[in-house]
Order: C-alpha cells, then structure tokens, then sequence
C-alpha cells in the first residue's frame, strides 16, 4: 500500500506541475515543442518511405515480366508499394506545403503530370523522366487489371500512353534503375532536407486542412475514375491512412491548442469528428471505396443512393470538409489556425 501511495502521490505532483508548466509556456515554447515532435515523427514515416521504395526496386526483375513467372516478384513490389503510400499518407500534410516539387514527382497523378507534356505526354512509361513517382509505379505494377472507369478516364487525355508491364530487358532494367531509383532519390531527399530548421508549423497545421480537403477530393473523384490510388483500386485504404496522418500531425498541436482556453471546444469537437470517421473508415475491412451506385449524382443524389454505404461515406466526409458548417473538421481547424495566427496557405 505504501507503494501505491507514493506512487499516486508523485503521478498526483507531476500532474500539477506539467499542468503549471504548461501555463507557463509562451506560444514560441509551444511552436518549438511541436517543431521537435514533427521532426521525429515524420522523420521515421520518411525513413519508412525511403526504405519501402528501396525494397520495391529490390524486388523488380531485370527481365520481361510476366504474371505467372514473376508473381512472387510482383507481389513483393505491391506490398512495398503498399507501404510507400502508407507512409506517405502518414506524413502528406505537413511535408507537401514546405517541399511542392518533391511532392509533384512523388505523389501527382497521372493526369496532372500529363499537363506539363501536352501534347507529347510521356510516351516512356519507365524512364525517370515526365511521368514518375508512386502512381507512376503503381500504373505499372496494376496495368493488368486496371478498371474500366479508369480507363475511360485516362484514354482521352492529351499524350495518353497506355499502361503496360515491362515488355523486354531495356524496359525491365529502366523500371528498375531510372523510374524506381527516381522514387529513392526524391523520397531520400526529403528525408535529408527534412530538419527543424525547414519546419514551418503554419503550413503543416494548414497543411491537415488541406488534407481533409483532399479526403473529400477522393471519394468524389472514386465516382469518376478519377481517384489517387485508381489502378490499384485502394481509395478506402488511401482515406485510412490519410486520416491517420491528419490525426496523428494535429495529436502534435493539442496542448498548445488546449492551452487556450478559448479553443477547448473547438479542439474537443475535430477530435470527436476524426474519431467518427475513423470508425466509419473501419466498418469495412475492404481496400477498395464501396460500390458507386449507378444513378449516383454528386449533384442530386437521390435518397435511395445516399443510404448506400456509398452514399453514406460520401455525405459523412462531405460534412467534415464543409467550410460552412460549424460542426465539421474544416470548420474548427479555420478557427484554431486563425487563433494561433497561422496564414492560409497560398493559392
């Protein structure tokens, strides 16, 4: 008993001091604690990224692929491409506002890198140049089963190049030692370039906005072929992870958050939100978004539609990036950005 005691008694003590210490803190102290935190944290979804991208080019062949012959290869690449998105995801919010050039080549898709080229486009699928990083991969990696929505999508935009494994050793060796080595160069550098010194913790905090946008982006652009992750079709599995990285960045700013009294609410209301959706994100163990229903109108969905798990994934995140309604994610992280002085991001 006289453990237990001393015990609860120091756990009672430290609790008023980290409590004092907290209101002692300035915002600089606050800012600087968050820098800290950032750096790891992300640092090691960063190495994971690096170490992911390492192990797909491991894995590629240096010779014609073929599905029977080289599953074990190709499913060694899917998984570690896998893994690149994960990280990835984890760590989008708060490194796209600061590195935009490397988040373009690692992340951008398709149809985005494409705007650039017009009217050539990238007529080689596996070089390091044009068209690259994770969805350029993942194009290869899924050509053969890549879906007809996206299909339909992709097959008229200017210098569209149809998707295709490597056919011959050139191609082969080129995926391996240009388009792979180019997803390890750029995510090694981001790791390198990411130090406490290029940590702007405005644009990481409007950075979770902007990825609570791009949730909302997603399961719009699922109804259309048009998503992120489309030709593996693992929009729902994007959204998880999307949402673990939003989660986890803003866990980083809650005690400067509660440290104003005058946002208590506000904080306590994106937590119960990102929990929600969480719980939303989970009631399906399913990688890929629910079935769009086929009279599905982002513009009048019809009752019957929006009582689809479709239709429900789709007005619940809809009204978490509502900017309008108070009750959404959007809404509340607007009013603590503006209270901690954080700028919005530029245009």
């Amino acid at each position: 008993m006289k453990h237990t005691y001393v015990f609860t008694l120091s756990a009672a003590v430290a609790a008023s001091l980290l409590a004092c210490s907290d209101d002692a803190k300035s915002d600089a102290d606050f800012k600087a604690e968050v820098v800290a935190a950032m750096h790891d944290s992300i640092g090691a979804d960063l190495a994971n990224l690096v170490q992911a991208a390492k192990d797909l080019q491991a894995a590629a062949p240096t010779h014609q692929w073929d599905n029977t012959a080289d599953a074990t290869a190709i499913a060694a690449m899917k998984d570690a491409w896998k893994r690149t998105r994960v990280a990835y995801e984890h760590v989008e919010g708060a490194t796209a506002p600061i590195f935009g050039d490397l988040d373009f080549t690692m992340d951008a898709r398709y149809d985005d890198q494409l705007i650039p080229l017009i009217p050539e486009g990238d007529q080689d699928l596996f070089d390091d140049q044009g068209v690259t990083g994770m969805h350029a991969i993942e194009r290869i990696l899924y050509a053969p089963g890549i879906r007809d929505t996206v299909l339909d999508f992709e097959e008229p935009l200017p210098g569209y190049k149809a998707a295709d494994y490597p056919t011959n050793e050139t191609e082969a060796l080129a995926f391996k030692t240009k388009l792979a080595q180019k997803l390890i160069d750029d995510a090694q550098s981001l790791l390198d370039n990411w130090q406490p010194n290029m940590i702007d913790v405005a644009f990481a905090f409007q950075g979770l906005v902007g990825l609570m946008n791009e949730q909302g982006e997603k399961v719009d652009l699922a109804a259309t072929g048009e998503e992120e992750s489309r030709y593996a079709d693992l929009t729902m599995f994007d959204l998880r992870n999307n949402l673990e990285g939003t989660t986890k960045i803003y866990g980083l700013f809650r005690a400067w958050i509660q440290s104003k009294p005058a946002l208590v609410d506000a904080d306590t209301k994106v937590v119960a939100r990102l929990d929600a959706l969480k719980a939303l994100y989970t009631q399906t163990t399913s990688d890929s978004i629910p079935a769009v229903p086929e009279s599905w109108s982002a513009d009048q969905p019809t009752t019957a539609d929006l009582a689809t798990p479709f239709g429900t994934l789709w007005s619940s995140v809809r009204a978490d990036v509502d900017p309008d309604t108070n009750t959404s994610i959007v809404f509340q992280m607007h009013l603590i950005a503006d209270a901690l002085g954080f700028p919005e991001l530029p245009e």
